[in-house]
C-alpha cells in the first residue's frame, strides 16, 4: 500500500480500549446512583445490550438519542434497577467516558510516528460530549489534523454521507486526492469496514482476537439476509501498520 496518504481511524475498539473505559464508566454511575455493586456478569451483558443497539443505529432503524437512553432501560429491566434513572444515567455516563483512557498496541506513540508520514484524521459515531473529552484527555486531539463525529456531522457510519462530509474537509485541509490514497483502519466489519467500502476506499480491519475470516467477513444485516464486505488488509496488532504501509 504504498501509494496511501491519508489515514482515517476508528477510535473505540481501535486506537482505544472502549470496554475498559465502558466498565470504568458503568461502575462510576452505579456509586453515583447508590445501584448497588456492578458485577462482571453485568457488565458483559450490558456490553452486548449496547452493542445490539449500536448495530441498529449503523443499520438506521434507530436515532442515537433512542438508544442512548434505551440501552439503560433494557438494562435496568433486565436486573430489576430503577428504570427512571436511565436518562440521567445516561447523561453522566457520557462524562465518565472520557475518564479512563487506555490505548491499544500503544497506539498513541504509532499515531505520533505516522504523523510525519500521512496525514491522518479520526472518524467516530461516539458522541460529541464523550469523544472530545477522550480525545483531550488522551492527547489525541493534538495529533489528528480533524475529528469527524457522527454527532456533529448528522450522518453515522457507515452512511456514505458521513465519508463525503469527511472528504470535503479533508480536500480543505490537504488538497485534492484520489480515494485510492486513503486507508480506514477500524475494528468493525458493519461500521468501519463497510463504510470504508461505501466511501471507495482500502480499509484496514483491525481484528485482535481473529474472531472472523479476513477475506470472506459476512456480518447479519437483518433476520432476512446478510450483507458483504471487503476487507483489503487485516491485522491482530496496530504495529503491523507499519510494515503493510512501507
Amino acid at each position: 500500500m504504498k501509494n496511501i496518504k491519508i489515514l482515517i481511524w476508528d477510535i473505540d475498539g481501535t486506537v482505544l480500549n472502549f470496554l475498559e473505559a465502558e466498565k470504568a464508566a458503568i461502575r462510576t454511575g452505579f456509586k453515583r446512583f447508590n445501584m448497588g455493586e456492578c458485577t462482571d456478569e453485568m457488565l458483559a451483558n450490558y456490553s452486548r445490550i449496547n452493542r445490539e443497539y449500536w448495530q441498529k443505529l449503523e443499520r438506521g432503524e434507530m436515532e442515537k438519542a433512542e438508544i442512548l437512553v434505551a440501552r439503560y432501560r433494557d438494562f435496568f429491566t433486565m436486573y430489576g434497577l430503577d428504570v427512571s434513572l436511565a436518562e440521567s444515567f445516561n447523561e453522566n455516563y457520557q462524562v465518565d467516558l472520557g475518564d479512563t483512557v487506555c490505548f491499544n498496541d500503544n497506539s498513541y506513540e504509532l499515531i505520533e510516528k505516522l504523523n510525519g508520514r500521512f496525514k491522518q484524521y479520526c472518524a467516530t459515531n461516539g458522541t460529541k460530549i464523550a469523544q472530545y473529552k477522550k480525545l483531550r484527555v488522551s492527547g489525541l486531539d493534538k495529533l489528528f489534523s480533524a475529528n469527524f463525529i457522527s454527532d456533529e456531522i448528522g450522518f453515522e457510519k457507515p452512511s456514505k454521507e458521513f465519508f463525503e462530509y469527511a472528504f470535503e474537509k479533508i480536500r480543505e485541509d490537504y488538497g485534492e486526492f484520489s480515494k485510492d490514497e486513503v486507508l480506514i483502519i477500524g475494528d468493525s466489519l458493519t461500521s468501519d469496514i463497510k463504510g470504508g467500502n461505501n466511501a471507495g476506499i482500502k480499509t484496514c480491519w483491525y481484528n485482535p482476537e481473529a474472531t472472523e475470516s479476513c477475506y470472506e467477513a459476512r456480518i447479519i444485516e437483518s433476520t432476512n439476509g446478510v450483507i458483504n464486505c471487503k476487507v483489503d488488509i487485516t491485522i491482530r496488532d496496530l504495529n503491523e501498520l507499519l510494515t503493510v504501509l512501507e
